[in-house]
């Protein structure tokens, strides 16, 4: 469960340079990702989830574009995000009365009332494999 306040929405890998290393410690093992809500040394609390194609544009329930560059869209309090070279306007940010829940389910990640659709995007993954190769 993540507190009430205002949220950044988007690639954690935008705004979280300074602490990136301990994000993938905690979220990665071998060759497993784990999704979900962590807390970093420091106290930070943060979610994230794995985008269903990995990298590209997702659209959210309020029409908003994430460009995903790690494969996964997270979200942190906005007083949290620290670092002087984080591209902040990669994501959106919204505010959350009451605490709220996370999670993953097929594809659809949802921060509260926020929902990206990861799975149904505009991108037909036969397309983007016949690019590739």
């Amino acid at each position: 469960m993540m507190q009430s306040g205002k949220y950044w929405i988007g690639d954690l890998c935008y705004v979280m340079n300074d602490h990136w290393d301990e994000v993938c410690q905690l979220t990665i093992r071998g060759h497993d990702v784990k999704d979900g809500e962590f807390i970093l040394s420091n106290g930070v609390r943060f979610a994230c989830y794995s985008t269903y194609y990995g990298d590209g544009e997702y659209s959210d329930n309020n029409g908003n574009l994430y460009g995903v560059d790690a494969g996964l869209i997270g979200c942190i309090r906005l007083e949290d995000i620290h670092d002087v070279d984080s591209d902040i306007d990669s994501g959106h940010v919204f505010t959350f009365e009451t605490e709220f829940k996370t999670k993953e389910d097929n594809g659809l990640i949802n921060f509260g009332h926020i929902n990206i659709e990861t799975k149904d995007n505009e991108y037909d993954i036969d397309e983007v494999k016949e690019e590739e190769d």
